[in-house]
């Protein structure tokens, strides 16, 4: 299977600066995974949209998968009450 490349929307800068230093590197390592599978165990399709959401932890990590271009774009990451607002 070839490796996806993992792309960021610009936002998700600034939501990253809100985990804390202790939990962003698991958050940064699961992140990384994306690339080698990006339909894990434990994503979840989300209901009427071409997006998925993985845990990790109590924090959520909302991407898309774009499979002819070989890319996941990371949509927002936060904690879960954050998510979806």
């Amino acid at each position: 299977m070839a490796a996806y490349k993992v792309h960021f929307k610009a936002s998700v800068e600034k939501d990253l600066s809100t985990i804390p230093r202790k939990d962003l590197k698991k958050f940064l390592k699961r992140i990384e995974g994306l690339a080698g599978n990006p339909r894990p165990w434990g994503c979840e399709k989300l209901t009427g949209q071409e997006r998925y959401r993985l845990r990790q932890g109590r924090y959520r990590i909302v991407y898309s998968i774009q499979d002819d271009e070989l890319t996941v774009l990371i949509f927002k990451v936060g904690h879960r009450k954050d998510i979806y607002q």
